[in-house]
């Protein structure tokens, strides 16, 4: 079973593109973030029509995740524990075909310090007390989506310009480290242990075209999930697009029993 994710940066404004890759079979569950659309507004028809099951968390103009699978999806939940207050749409989890699957929107973090940052780190340590309960229920999971954090340096092409970004800051990267010394595991980068290789490209100073990338789109998986890898990739084909979004679909490939 293909896992892909998929911020697509306006579910609206890449539809076409989003059912086309349904379509194609480039993958069988796809987690996307960025809808911004609210849920009555999603298109669940155009899924319908090829036979796609959907979930969906959204919200106005901002944020907004769900979940795509050519399988059934069951026992969906949305919304992150440990913050009630919390109304950003960044987050939905699932079931399919015997895997936990979570869609995952993490905040940007900018500016750094200041508290967009602080919110970061405090749904980083939420998420990290879900990890901790998933890790235990001994399930197949996968925690996919964009995390707005570059790991080491190799995952972006410039590390002098990201060093005070958020998204680089040394708070963010030790708590994404801190899932992984948990057990979960770096898809990409467990089949792809060396090489500079993005999914983010911005739309400014032709860094498309540059290769001027980093990699912030993340697939997380147990240990149940990472004894099924058996590839992983970076899908740029859709950056290429015209309307493209600024990210590209990662995707893993997991053995089914």
């Amino acid at each position: 079973m293909r896992i892909a994710s998929w911020n697509v940066n306006s579910i609206k404004a890449r539809l076409g593109h989003v059912v086309e890759y349904c379509k194609a079979g480039h993958t069988d569950v796809l987690l996307l973030q960025e809808l911004k659309m609210m849920d009555e507004a999603f298109p669940h028809d155009a899924f319908q029509e090829i036979g796609w099951h959907v979930a969906n968390h959204g919200q106005k103009t901002y944020n907004g995740v769900a979940i795509l699978s050519r399988h059934p999806i069951t026992n969906c939940e949305m919304r992150l524990a440990g913050d009630d207050s919390d109304e950003q749409a960044r987050f939905i989890q699932a079931d399919i075909e015997g895997v936990h699957v979570a869609s995952l929107y993490l905040p940007n973090g900018n500016p750094c310090p200041g508290p967009k940052f602080d919110y970061k780190l405090a749904w980083m340590d939420r998420l990290d007390a879900l990890a901790d309960s998933l890790l235990a229920s001994e399930k197949p999971v996968v925690l996919g989506g964009d995390y707005n954090v570059i790991p080491q340096a190799i995952d972006c092409y410039d590390e002098a310009e990201w060093l005070g970004d958020a998204l680089y800051h040394e708070e963010s990267r030790s708590r994404f480290f801190a899932l992984l010394h948990k057990g979960y595991t770096d898809a990409f980068r467990a089949i792809h242990p060396e090489g500079a290789h993005y999914s983010f490209w911005d739309y400014q100073r032709g860094a498309w075209q540059k290769n001027n990338g980093i990699r912030i789109d993340h697939l997380l998986l147990s240990p149940e999930a990472a004894n099924r890898l058996t590839n992983a990739g970076i899908d740029k084909g859709p950056r290429g697009l015209e309307r493209a979004s600024d990210h590209t679909p990662v995707w893993c490939d997991l053995a089914l029993p």
